[in-house]
């Protein structure tokens, strides 16, 4: 059997879900949707999008100062790096080119 795997762009995930939300929250939130929590809720769910971008930021602050807290050295690309500027300054040398040494 042949499988075909789908692959959506993170855009288009992106706007799905938050078209979908804002469909559903709309519906609620004008009553196209008949509830009894939307009449005892209807200011939470009023500012419902906001508490979403609130969490979704704080979220985004705890992974960016994760990823920074963890980020690892990479000492062997580094002198590799550097091995091959030596290389490079050396072959432009002899090829007439002078350097400032700094």
């Amino acid at each position: 059997m042949y499988t075909y795997i789908l692959q959506i762009p993170k855009l288009f995930q992106w706007l799905i879900g938050v078209s979908l939300f804002l469909s559903i929250w709309l519906a609620v939130l004008l009553e196209y949707v008949k509830l009894d929590i939307v009449d005892r809720n209807k200011f939470t769910i009023l500012l419902l999008p906001l508490y979403l971008i609130i969490a979704f930021g704080c979220y985004s602050v705890a992974v960016i100062g994760y990823r920074v807290a963890t980020f690892n050295n990479c000492d062997e690309a580094a002198d590799e790096l550097k091995q091959q500027i030596k290389e490079a300054r050396a072959d432009l040398s002899t090829k007439g080119l002078k350097f400032k040494d700094s």
